[in-house]
Order: C-alpha cells, then structure tokens, then sequence
C-alpha cells in the first residue's frame, strides 16, 4: 500500500523511512536519547503513521524505538558517569548546558532523579541530556535503567498508538503537543525558580539569630 502524504515536519523523514525504514528509526531514536538533538520523537511518529498503512509493522515501531531509547539514554549516562564534571563543562555548552545549569539541574537530580528519567522523554532538550545528567550525578545504574526503561516505554507507547490512530491527522494533534510542552517548560523554570529561592531563604535563616545576638568585641 503506498503511503499517505504526511503533514507539515513529517513529510520531510518520509525520504528516510522510504529507503531506510526501521535502521532510520533505530537512528535517529537512539541519537535524540543520547545528547544529540535530531528528530527522534518526529520520526517515531511517522513510523507508526506509516504503520497505520501496513508499510511497517507496528510492534516492530514500538518496540525498536524503545529498545533505542533505553540504549540512547544509558549511553548518555555512561558518558556521564565517566566524563563527569569535566566532560560535561567542557562539551555542554554546545547543547546549552552551561556549568551554572548543570549545578542547577545536579542539585534537582539529587532529590527528584527518578522522576526527571521518567519524564525527560516527553520534553524536548531534557530528553537529550537527561541520561548525562543523571551518570554525571552518580544516580546508582539499578534505579535509572528501571526509571529508564518505564520512561521510554510511556513515550514510544504514547506517541506510537496516537500516531497510528489518528494516521496523517496526527499533524494537528502534534502541533499541540509541542505547544503544550512550551507551556510545561515555562511551568517547569517557574517551580524550579521558586525552589532555588526557597532554599537560598532557607540557608541564610540559621545565620540570623547569630548576627542578632552577636556582640561587639
């Protein structure tokens, strides 16, 4: 059966999944796990659109893609967990982690690891370096690859069943997903804002019942 034409960003993977079709899968997933920012999640869903019209298998989508992703993540980790520090504030500039948001998100994978791993695959930018984030924290490997492979399980299982439903009407349906996810970005720096200020007030209080009792020498 020939495919349908896919909309808007989807047409342009339709040349990759023509001649390449699960290895493109296999690619680009495993990449946009593993802190390089290409369209994964994109050419997810237009595998499983293609599906919908028997020219892929959709088991075969669901489970290469996820089989990618917990491989793409876990190479992030270990890149993390042996890199560290160094590797990343030497590197993660290029893909916008400075020093001063790695300090930022080391101290948020300290208390909330789990969930971050679990989330990250739905937000664009987290699901890139997320695995890096959590190696470079020393999140022990057990916990992560479970939060690993329950993350990547929701994602593909999510965007795989909706796309092969809606088939080429995915496109507005996709339009707002990401308009939605800019709105949980903005969400996700304003609690993360009021957290960073809640601990600074938080630090300084034990200070001030000394410098009111202190006296002059």
């Amino acid at each position: 059966m020939t495919p349908p034409p896919l909309p808007g960003p989807l047409a342009l993977l339709a040349p990759l999944l023509e001649n390449y079709g699960y290895l493109a899968l296999a690619t680009l997933v495993f990449l946009d796990n593993a802190l390089i920012p290409v369209p994964g999640q994109t050419v997810l869903i237009a595998a499983a659109v293609y599906a919908g019209t028997g020219r892929l298998n959709i088991a075969a989508v669901i489970g290469i893609a996820a089989v990618a992703a917990i491989l793409g993540d876990s190479f992030g980790y270990v890149i993390g967990r042996r890199g560290g520090r160094p590797f990343v504030h030497r590197f993660g500039r290029y893909v916008l982690l400075t020093p001063e948001r790695f300090a930022k998100a080391e101290s948020f994978f300290h208390r909330h690891g789990g969930k971050v791993v679990t989330v990250a695959r739905f937000i664009d930018g987290l699901r890139q370096i997320n695995g890096v984030l959590a190696g470079a924290s020393e999140m022990p490997w057990r916990p992560f690859l479970a939060f690993n492979t329950l993350g990547a399980a929701l994602w593909v299982s999510l965007w795989a069943s909706l796309a092969y439903e809606a088939g080429t009407d995915i496109g507005p349906l996709y339009q707002q997903a990401v308009r939605y996810q800019t709105y949980l970005l903005l969400t996700l720096a304003a609690v993360a804002a009021t957290l960073l200020v809640r601990f600074l007030v938080r630090r300084r209080r034990p200070t001030e019942p000394g410098h009111r009792n202190a006296r002059p020498s």
